[in-house]
């Protein structure tokens, strides 16, 4: 017997992830286990809790790029310059503090400024952003990728092509300071992940993400006021880009003046792994983080196994591959 919705309900406010979407998620949870195995008998020193600690820590700025790619995805868009903001936004914050003796801009405004001044500058990208694509309605591959390059000029430009080393201790907090044993950019992430899960599984606003990204029309249709939710979701990811540009700063104790500098390609690989249609509509958080600890645990399996750096960045994009053609096979759907 078919049941009838009445006018205006969409069942994806209803069920926010598909059932078969969390099946895929957990698909990812014997690979990891078996990386776990695999890393083990390659060297022991794998499975080690300092080695463990490591990986989570190098993929926490990656983490949070890939939250903010997923829940553009989520919606039915997608954001190049998420790489470029993890850049400009420290550099921007810590060149207006510092003196213009350490390649600041001769502001020196007040050190403590240095953290809000990187986030706002997120938010004004993302803000940025969703204007130019649905104000405006561009491309948002046109738009992110010509925001790729010009947020990648500008801080080139602030820094003079040099590294930052005279940094705030605000900025260095983030990344050096320990909680319970665990570095605190690994509490972030924690806490920001189950966040971003609460929300797009049980607040109106997060399940309107879903809407939006299977049928925009529907979704406006259903009352749902769809610019106004994708404004938002540009704005969150760009803040999430400064925060994960804060957290690679205070980890390496600089800002190089190519920071960030071809981290879409991983971010684009930890999510569609992790089961994220680049369709939109589909996809999890969990599933996203999943896939960054395929990628992670990967590269640190390959480094202990001695195998070069180069073929690192093959692997990733031979993970893309065959992750789209599982999704292919999986769906059933053909992917623009």
């Amino acid at each position: 017997m078919t049941t009838t919705l009445p006018a205006g309900e969409m069942p994806v406010r209803r069920r926010a992830v598909p059932r078969l979407a969390r099946m895929r998620d957990l698909a990812l949870v014997p690979a990891i286990v078996a990386l776990l195995v695999v890393g083990a008998l390659i060297d022991p020193v794998f499975l080690t809790r300092a080695n463990l600690v490591n990986v989570l820590q190098q993929q926490t700025e990656l983490s949070l790029l890939v939250l903010a790619e997923t829940l553009i995805l989520i919606g039915g868009r997608f954001d190049l310059s998420l790489e470029s903001t993890v850049g400009l936004a420290p550099a921007l914050g810590v060149a207006l503090v510092i003196p213009a003796a350490s390649h600041g801009l001769g502001t020196e405004w007040a050190t403590a400024l240095a953290v809000p001044l990187c986030l706002l500058a997120g938010v004004l990208v993302g803000a940025l952003n969703g204007v130019l694509i649905l104000r405006f309605g561009l491309s948002a591959f046109i738009v992110t990728l010509g925001m790729l390059i010009t947020l990648r000029g500008v801080q080139i430009g602030i820094t003079g092509g040099q590294s930052l080393f005279d940094l705030p201790p605000s900025v260095m907090y983030l990344g050096n300071t320990a909680w319970l044993g665990l570095p605190l950019s690994i509490w972030v992430c924690a806490v920001i992940f189950a966040a971003g899960i609460a929300a797009l599984g049980w607040f109106r606003h997060g399940r309107a993400v879903y809407a939006i990204g299977g049928n925009t029309d529907a979704a406006r249709a259903a009352g749902i006021r769809t610019d106004r939710v994708m404004y938002a979701v540009f704005m969150i990811a760009g803040l999430l880009a400064a925060l994960a540009g804060l957290l690679m700063t205070g980890r390496l104790g600089s800002i190089a003046a190519a920071q960030g500098d071809g981290m879409i390609f991983k971010v684009f690989a930890a999510a569609v792994i992790g089961g994220v249609s680049m369709n939109g509509g589909k996809g999890t958080l969990f599933g996203a983080l999943c896939g960054v600890l395929v990628l992670g645990l990967v590269e640190n399996v390959l480094t202990l196994a001695g195998v070069s750096a180069q073929w690192i960045q093959a692997v990733y994009g031979l993970v893309i591959l065959v992750a789209l053609v599982l999704a292919r096979l999986t769906t059933g759907r053909a992917q623009d």
